[in-house]
């Protein structure tokens, strides 16, 4: 059976009549959004807020950002708390044109963007880079638990323009006040959230709280989480629990002119790896990470730089992976560290006024320098690797009038990447001679540029149009890998030659973020040179190359560059039906699909399989309620070696009850209690998009309670 139209519902709004697109005569209809802020896909920003920021929308709001030339996705504080996460991916996965791989799921789960992971998705907290390890491996964990966070924004497609080649699919940014940026109006504020699922037992608590007084602000945060082994359809999935604990502190100095800040954060965590070996011997990890971040921005009072913005960060992340041997003991297999500090600077120029229209405009430098090393059985995937990069780009938007914006980008970025090569006879099966082994150092010159125009429209509608062309550099584990990779059971042939791979990108978008009807909608089309994947030979193998042909314990993938299409579009709409009370009764809905192809019509692996979904909800006098289905098509379009997965549906129901209190009597001031149900069907659910899928299901029926006080 065909699915449905793929594009054809980008036509939607322009099918409603008129008059649910316009403001209606009762009062909670005439209440327009405050225009959502992001800071995330240009450097182009206005001036900081002189309080806490909102967020943009109301409580159960599809939030839809119309300001931008990228697509946006924001996932709210409100949401964060009803959703309670304890990975990036567990928040992203059910949205339009996002993902996660679902390795050790609610432990190590990173997002994916549109079909593309790892190396090609950048994720980074308050602008920088989250300096871990999570992608060599999609058993490592991202060292971030979005309960601290009060928003993160999702740049859906190319972001390498601003954040280097390592963007290409996109980025991931958890926003919070770590680093504060404004002193609370009351001298303090805050908030404490707790929650408890039923699938998996688990336990979760967050706090943060924020204060100043004259020019001085400081924060502070902790979480703590813990579940026990989850459930599924089929029973316990044996070897899925976790912990992780973890918080920061910070303060900065505030002026009129400008801020300066310091953090501290530190992340630990214990984690279970479930599915087929990794849960015969209790596989698990123990990530650490300590971070050091500064921020500060400066406007001049008079000169051409209206803003000078930095960021600069420092870390230090390692991780042991930890098994039983046969006699039941415990020992440390491999171990992995990771040390890295970044740096950027953006100076925004005043606005120039011209004959076509008002110029605005940044430019920027970047630095990053990383030394990755692992030991023990991980030493045999990869030797010590350095990696070094430094870039400028350039931004500027031009306003001409009428609601019609257009901006130019571009950025030049150098990248070096040193480590030792292994050169492999050419059918990869071991010969008279082992391999030869020796220091490679390979650098690049990634170049980068894009072109937009944004365009308002009748009925609060906003059109985009964006083209981009991208070089992304090979990172070390395509280069230099060289063996088994317990954690996919595979074993890993890098290609020290790789070439540059190139992408070039039309996307289109149409967006409405006010009135009764909300919608935001995005089609795309990349065109990949020299795509880099991971090919599996056929061959298998044991834990050295000497082995492959003649064991089956692991299965041979060799990193390999081949020309790729990827096309698709991601759809979600939100539509007040009834008022009640100071809300509504309404609809919602989403679609999203990607279709990834190389040149011979064969198809790239792991991608994630067509969706679509949609529900009833109600929002008022502080009630949130909402009922709605997500289904997934069967993923058939796979790769060669690659398995067919089911398709499956997704009920889920939610209320929540949010209610203004007297700090004095209560301690607090807005409580917000509530209770979620997720796949209510108790369907066995399988990601495409997972190394596992064959061998783990995804939690099965689930109920959530969660309760949040802000002071």
């Amino acid at each position: 059976m065909p699915y449905p139209t793929r594009l054809g519902m980008l036509a939607l709004s322009t099918a409603l009549p008129p008059v649910l697109l316009a403001p209606a005569a009762v009062k909670a209809q005439d209440i327009r959004l405050d225009e959502i802020t992001v800071s995330s896909p240009s450097p182009i920003q206005p001036a900081r807020p002189a309080a806490a920021p909102g967020s943009g929308t109301a409580y159960g709001v599809l939030p839809v950002v119309t300001s931008t030339f990228s697509p946006v996705t924001v996932i709210d504080r409100g949401e964060i708390v009803r959703e309670q996460p304890r990975q990036l991916g567990d928040l992203l996965f059910d949205k339009p044109g996002l993902s996660a791989s679902t390795f050790a799921p609610g432990a190590a789960s990173r997002p994916i963007i549109r079909g593309l992971d790892n190396a090609r998705v950048r994720i980074q907290e308050n602008g920088v880079g989250v300096q871990d390890v999570s992608d060599l491996s999609e058993d490592h964990a991202v060292p971030i638990n979005p309960l601290v966070y009060d928003r993160v924004e999702v740049i859906r497609g190319p972001a390498a323009l601003r954040y280097g080649s390592q963007a290409i699919g996109g980025v991931v940014s958890a926003e919070n006040n770590r680093i504060p940026t404004f002193i609370p109006v009351s001298g303090y504020g805050g908030q404490v959230t707790t929650g408890y699922s039923s699938v998996d037992n688990g336990r979760f608590a967050a706090a943060s709280v924020d204060a100043g007084s004259g020019n001085v602000a400081v924060h502070a945060d902790g979480f703590r989480t813990a579940a026990d082994s989850y459930n599924t359809p089929l029973g316990i999935q044996a070897n899925s629990a976790n912990e992780s604990q973890g918080g920061a502190v910070g303060m900065s100095i505030i002026g009129d002119r400008g801020f300066v800040g310091l953090a501290f954060s530190h992340y630990d965590a214990l984690y279970q790896v479930p599915g087929g070996e990794s849960a015969e011997r209790r596989v698990r990890l123990d990530p650490t990470q300590d971070r050091l971040q500064a921020r500060g921005e400066f406007r001049p009072l008079e000169g051409p730089v209206e803003v000078v913005r930095f960021w600069l960060g420092g870390s230090t992340y390692r991780h042991n992976e930890i098994g039983n041997d046969e006699q039941g003991l415990a020992s440390i297999g491999s171990t992995f560290r990771n040390r890295q500090v970044e740096g950027r600077v953006e100076l925004q120029h005043v606005p120039v006024f011209t004959t076509l229209g008002t110029l605005t405009g940044a430019l920027g430098f970047q630095a990053d320098a990383r030394a990755l090393s692992a030991t023990g059985e991980g030493e045999g995937l990869i030797a010590p690797s350095n990696t070094q990069s430094r870039a400028v780009y350039l931004f500027e938007e031009l306003a001409v009038g009428n609601g019609l914006r257009f901006q130019a980008a571009g950025r030049l970025e150098s990248a070096r990447v040193a480590g030792t090569a292994t050169q492999f006879p050419g059918d990869f099966l071991p010969g008279a001679d082992n391999p030869l082994e020796y220091a490679r150092r390979r650098e690049f010159v990634p170049k980068s540029v894009s072109v937009g125009a944004l365009q308002d429209l009748p009925y609060d509608f906003v059109a985009s149009l964006n083209g981009q062309y991208v070089e992304r550099a090979p990172f070390a584990l395509e280069l230099f890998s060289r063996g088994p990779h317990e954690a996919t059971a595979t074993f890993e042939i890098g290609d020290p030659n790789l070439k540059l791979e190139r992408a070039r990108t039309v996307e289109a978008s149409l967006r409405r973020a006010v009135g009764p009807f909300r919608f935001d909608a995005t089609g795309y089309y990349t065109r990949y040179t020299g795509f880099i994947y991971k090919r599996e030979t056929g061959i298998f193998c044991g834990d050295t190359f000497s082995t492959c042909g003649s064991e089956d314990e692991l299965r041979q993938i060799v990193y390999t560059q081949r020309n790729a299409t990827f096309y698709g579009a991601e759809i979600a709409a939100q539509l007040d039906l009834i008022p009640i009370g100071n809300g509504f009764i309404g609809l919602d809905a989403q679609y999203d699909f990607v279709r990834a192809q190389f040149d011979d019509g064969s198809y790239v692996p792991r991608i994630p399989p067509h969706r679509v979904g949609g529900g009833l909800f109600l929002r008022a006098d502080g009630w949130f309620a909402r009922v709605n289905v997500l289904h997934a098509f069967a993923q058939t379009e796979t790769a060669p070696l690659e398995t067919i997965t089911p398709g499956w549906t997704d009920l889920r129901a939610e209320i929540s009850y949010t209610k203004l209190v007297d700090p004095a009597v209560y301690g607090a001031s807005e409580i917000t209690f509530g209770l979620q149900g997720r796949n209510l069907l108790d369907d066995e659910i399988r990601n495409s998009a997972s190394f596992k899928k064959d061998e783990i299901l995804l939690p099965g029926r689930n109920v959530r309670l969660f309760l949040t006080a802000r002071f």
